[in-house]
């Protein structure tokens, strides 16, 4: 008998839409941002073999994509953001991706302090 109560509200919790349902996601693009500068800027310092970057661009670029299909608000501020972390080029400039990730952050910070 308890069971469709609690299977009721887990349904309920799951139905909830807007940007307080995609902060998972934002979190995680922020992080995967982040990374792929922290992959760039050492493989411009020669720290890495070519191998090894080559691979983690196509897994950042997957995980990546995997976060943007899962936004609810695709055409969002973030949405757009996420949408723009996939559109630069596999070599993009530490800086470049940093200032990407950091508007991430921006608003999942605002969205954590809603």
């Amino acid at each position: 008998m308890l069971r469709k109560p609690l299977l009721f509200m887990l349904l309920l919790a799951g139905c909830g839409k807007g940007p307080e349902a995609d902060l998972q996601y934002i979190k995680q693009a922020r992080s995967l941002g982040a990374e792929w500068a922290l992959v760039n800027e050492q493989a411009n310092e020669g720290k890495l073999t070519q191998v090894y970057v080559s691979s983690m661009h196509g897994w950042l670029r997957k995980q990546l994509q995997t976060t943007a299909t899962s936004l609810t608000q695709p055409d969002s501020a973030y949405g757009r953001e996420v949408q723009t972390l996939l559109q630069q080029p596999d070599d993009a400039s530490p800086e470049q991706l940093r200032a990407h990730s950091d508007k991430l952050k921006q608003i999942e910070d605002s969205l954590e302090s809603a």
